[in-house]
């Protein structure tokens, strides 16, 4: 496809969370929280229950986010930097004729936290991705504490604090794009846009606004199958979540405004919506906390794509292939009938929502990696490699040594591990072909898979 098969240039909003599990959505079942918003996306467009983190941490994961890089060529570990020169979607889409706009939390400067507090320091301009607006900090884990500092077209802005919780204020700003968008084109003139909006809930520390953190009681959550009756787990588990749930309560709040935002201005058909997030978090599940894990409560994130048309323009439901995070960008992109560049190494699944022909096959599977630990409390201490196929089958491998093998159609909360199971020695050493395969295809050559 290409930039002539659309007639009307459509625009497109990024807005993601950090540390927000695909499970945590009503719409995806989780009975402990209400999520309209983005249950309407998600019933009016498609929503992707089997979408992955393909290295479950902040920084590799917005690396590959942005350039649709694997991280080992991209952003290998946490507090790296993006690489010099390294060209993004706001490239590719400044390319083809179209404004850009980033608001929130980056992670891709490189610095490094046991020097100062991130949400200080200041990305320089060559590294905050090519975007025309840029208002956003490093890091920050302080939600009633943010700053942001960038450029946008009156110049370079020094630090300022946002006046209330970090959602609130960031979609304000976002807001304020939008209605500036949706003025020029009063004024008829047309310029399209991508926007992101990336915050840092619902990361720890779990706090939000009184009036959704009073909807949860820890003691009244719904805990899932896997998480175990050890009372110091669950009793952490019950607490952290209890303020999660009020954070993606509240991003769920700012999503409404936004659409409202759209829908004043007359922008709503013309732009689409993907909501996401960086990772998930395991919150007492298998008695773990975090990320950089491979069960899915860490590695499964919400990915919903809506918009761009009334919802008779294009396909709904939810499919089933395992949308890495290579492949959101070339999906944005053919979602605007935009040529995906030659360096991008994700697939472009626009077609099955916007009822275009495919450009090849889907992958038969999603490669996970984790390849340099963080070596932070609540994280796996060592590096691993897996994969999980389309049919269900989730494999993951510590260096020269099987791991874990989940078969997730009979077992979705990977309590029977199948991997030093002789009787399943066929379906190992399947994934594990298909893992060498995918090691090769990526040029991923710094791992030792097992030898059996």
């Amino acid at each position: 496809m290409n930039s002539t098969s659309v007639k009307k240039p459509k625009n497109v909003i990024w807005i993601f969370g950090d540390q927000h599990r695909g499970q945590a959505l009503s719409c995806a079942g989780d009975p402990n929280l209400n999520t309209p918003n983005i249950d309407r996306l998600a019933v009016e467009g498609q929503r992707y229950p089997n979408a992955v983190a393909g290295f479950p941490l902040c920084c590799p994961f917005r690396g590959s986010l942005l350039t649709s890089r694997y991280p080992h060529k991209c952003v290998p570990a946490h507090e790296h930097p993006l690489p010099t020169g390294a060209r993004t979607l706001a490239h590719a889409f400044g390319d083809a004729g179209y404004r850009t706009a980033w608001f929130g939390k980056w992670h891709l400067s490189g610095f490094r936290e046991r020097e100062g507090r991130a949400v200080f320091h200041r990305v320089p301009k060559d590294l905050r991705g090519g975007f025309d607006t840029w208002l956003g900090y490093e890091n920050n884990n302080a939600q009633w504490d943010c700053h942001v500092h960038g450029h946008d077209g009156g110049g370079e802005r020094d630090f300022e604090r946002l006046p209330g919780y970090e959602t609130d204020s960031l979609t304000d700003l976002l807001i304020d794009y939008l209605e500036q968008r949706g003025q020029t084109r009063q004024n008829g003139r047309e310029e399209p846009f991508f926007a992101a909006l990336s915050v840092q809930p619902p990361h720890n520390p779990y706090t939000a606004p009184p009036e959704f953190m009073a909807r949860h009681n820890p003691q009244s959550l719904i805990m899932r199958q896997n998480v175990p009756e050890v009372p110091r787990i669950r009793e952490r588990a019950r607490r952290q979540l209890a303020g999660a749930y009020a954070m993606i309560e509240n991003l769920d709040c700012n999503l409404g405004r936004i659409v409202e935002t759209l829908r004043r201005f007359g922008l709503e058909e013309d732009t689409y919506i993907l909501f996401f997030s960086d990772h998930g978090d395991l919150h007492g599940s298998h008695g773990q906390f975090h990320k950089t894990a491979p069960w899915q409560e860490a590695v499964s994130i919400p990915l919903v794509v809506s918009g761009g048309g009334s919802r008779y323009d294009h396909a709904c439901g939810c499919p089933d292939f395992p949308v890495n995070h290579v492949d959101i960008a070339p999906t944005t992109l053919g979602l605007c009938g935009i040529e995906v560049p030659e360096w991008m190494e994700g697939f472009d699944y626009s077609g099955f929502y916007t009822k275009r022909k495919l450009r090849g096959e889907p992958p038969d599977s999603a490669f996970l990696q984790s390849i340099v630990p963080t070596g932070h409390g609540d994280s796996v201490d060592r590096p691993w490699r897996g994969l999980i196929t389309r049919d269900g089958w989730k494999y993951v491998c510590l260096e020269g040594q099987p791991w874990l093998l989940f078969n997730l159609n009979e077992d979705p909360f990977e309590q029977v591990n199948l991997a030093h199971n002789s009787a399943f020695s066929k379906p190992r050493k399947n994934l594990q072909d298909r893992l060498r395969r995918w090691l090769e295809e990526t040029d991923d050559r710094e791992f030792t898979l097992p030898s059996f």
